[in-house]
Parts: structure tokens; sequence; C-alpha cells
């Protein structure tokens, strides 16, 4: 098939007063016809797949919507609220999405429910395919977007609140959301193993999206300030949290540090993992080394020694997320846009 040879990319220099961005100005800014635009949309194979990539790209650049409900009245809502979340096989996210979800149906409303998987390019295009059904809310995980993710979420107009974190004092923009402070976290639960005489603590995280950074980060400045921190005490590894890496990280720590005195692990299953590696090799939890985790998921309550952790509030972030965007979607002002539900450390036998 013959390339076809695009026209000049055009200015968008106006658009209807709502301020949503339509289908009209794709074309204009394309160079092409608003048909064309919409059969490139949809990926159509008929059309020049050049074209197709062009008319994406002006598209995102724009943050264009597409609006399947484009004939009904511009202001119609639906009574659908959209929820992205990272995973469900991490009973965090399940806690989250339980609690916001009764939350919401007692108001009415139903959920779409997307997971990224941790992924920006796929959250970003989950909430282009969410925002097709016209929600009349948005529930999203964390305060790490891609550009074309942000412009989305400005574009729509459609009230958002986000889940787990919230921005640090001098951030620039003070969105909506609901979480806690995970560097602050991190730094407590440094400040713990600190306070019971270990000195040589080490960190061991995986999955690496921006909160178990924020949580590295605590780690580090805890000590810092305690005039202990070793950078070559940073074990990190990008790959899916689990059980099983829990263990394998947990033997290349004892064989590459073997003078490690604790280990605060990013995430309980990955602590859950060491503790039963260390029963394996023989290594006496905590006198030889302690194990702390992070967010007391199920079961930590009964390894063996049962896990020191942080409980994070999952359930009332989702809850307390829900009513702030109850309230948004009202036309009202949340009494704060920002709502800090703080953590608490358990200590059990782990460390």
């Amino acid at each position: 098939m013959p390339h076809t040879v695009l026209p000049p990319h055009k200015a968008v220099k106006s658009h209807r007063a709502t301020g949503r961005i339509t289908l009209s100005d794709v074309a204009r800014a394309a160079g092409v016809s608003p048909s064309t635009v919409s059969r490139a949309l949809r990926g159509e194979r008929a059309v020049d797949p050049v074209l197709i990539e062009r008319v994406q790209s002006v598209s995102s650049k724009l943050g264009y919507v597409p609006d399947p409900a484009a004939r009904a009245l511009a202001s119609q809502r639906s009574n659908h609220v959209a929820i992205l979340i990272p995973l469900l096989s991490n009973t965090l996210f399940v806690d989250l999405l339980d609690a916001a979800q009764n939350t919401l149906r007692a108001a009415g409303y139903q959920t779409l429910m997307g997971v990224t998987h941790y992924d920006a390019s796929e959250e970003e295009q989950l909430l282009r395919e969410q925002l097709l059904h016209r929600p009349a809310g948005l529930l999203v995980t964390g305060l790490d977007h891609n550009p074309a993710t942000r412009k989305l979420m400005e574009s729509s107009q459609v009230p958002c609140v986000h889940l787990m974190d919230l921005p640090g004092i001098a951030a620039a923009e003070q969105p909506y959301c609901v979480g806690f402070q995970q560097t602050e976290a991190g730094s407590a639960l440094t400040r713990y193993l600190l306070s019971t005489g270990r000195k040589r603590i080490a960190f061991a995280a995986a999955q690496l999206d921006p909160r178990v950074m924020q949580r590295l980060n605590g780690w580090r400045s805890a000590l810092k300030a305690a005039g202990v921190y070793e950078p070559t005490l940073e074990f990190l590894n990008p790959a899916p949290s689990s059980l099983a890496l829990g263990g394998v990280m947990f033997e290349q720590i004892m064989q590459q540090r073997p003078s490690v005195d604790a280990i605060f692990f990013c995430n309980d299953d990955l602590a859950q993992g060491a503790l039963m590696a260390a029963l394996r090799m023989g290594i006496a939890v905590p006198s030889q080394v302690a194990i702390a985790g992070f967010n007391d998921l199920t079961g930590s309550d009964q390894m063996l020694p049962t896990l020191t952790t942080v409980r994070t509030p999952r359930a009332r972030i989702g809850e307390a997320a829900a009513h702030m965007l109850l309230t948004l979607m009202r036309g009202e002002v949340p009494p704060s846009a920002q709502i800090d539900l703080g953590f608490e450390i358990l200590q059990r036998q782990s460390a």
C-alpha cells in the first residue's frame, strides 16, 4: 500500500465553550476530516498506519477524549466512577477497592475498575478507555503519572481524587488526595529498628514504584541522621514483589553482607519470604538478624516469628477518598484537599 502524504500539522485555535477538546479540533490539527480521525482512532485496518500514528499523536498532545455519547447533552454524566489501581494480587489494593466501592455503591454509583500493573503507558490507555464511559468521577492510585495521563485528567474535567500518596509541603500542585506520608513511614520504621540497637540496617525492595522509593528515602534519611548510612546496604530489584523473591533477596543479603543486623523489606510479602528462608538456612530471627516489613498484609501476624511491620490504613483510605469524591461530584468543595490518615508501627517478634 502506498504511503499517504500527510498535510502539515495545524494548530488548534479554539474549541467549544466547555473547554473540552473535540473531534473537530483533532481533525483541524491533523489536517484531515473528522470521519478520518474517528476511523484512525478506532484503528481500522483500511486506514494507513502512518495516518493512524499521526492522528493518535495529535490526539495525545491535545488531550482529546473520544466521546461516544456526543449526541447527548454536553453536561450529561453517568453514574459510574472509574478506579485505577496497580494490582489485584496485593490485598492492599483489594482492601482499598472494596472500601471505596462499598461507599460509592451506597451513594448510587457503580464502579469501573482498571488495573495498571505499575505501567504508565497502560495507565494512560486505561484512563482513555474509562473516559469513554463519561464517568462522574475518578479515583486514581498515586500522584506519579506521565504527561499524557495528566493532560487527560485535566481536559476531561472529571472530579478526581488520588489514593495512597500525599504531595510534599513544597509541591507546586496540591491535588485532592487521601493517604499517608510514605517517606515518614519509612523513616519511622527505620528509627524503630535503630532504637532496638541495630546499626547495620539493609533496605530490600522490589517493584520499585514511587511509593517504594519514598520509603527508601525515609530509610536513608533516618540512617543519615543517625550517622550510620551505608549505600551498599540498598538492595533494589525491579521484579514484581513476592514471597519467593523475598527469600531470594534474603539469601543474597546474608551472603553478601553477613554483618547486617536488620533488614527493612519494602513490602510484607518480601519479608514473609525472608522469614521462611531464614528458617531454611538456620538463621535466628531476630537475635542474628531482625526482619521488618511494610503494609501488615494477611498472614504477617501468623509468621514464625510474627512479623514486625507498618500497618497502613488502606480500607480507611478507600472510604475517605470515596467520600471526598462524592463531595466533588456534588459540586462542593471538601473541607481539605488532602487527608493524612497516618500509619502505625506494629512491634512483633521479628524485630
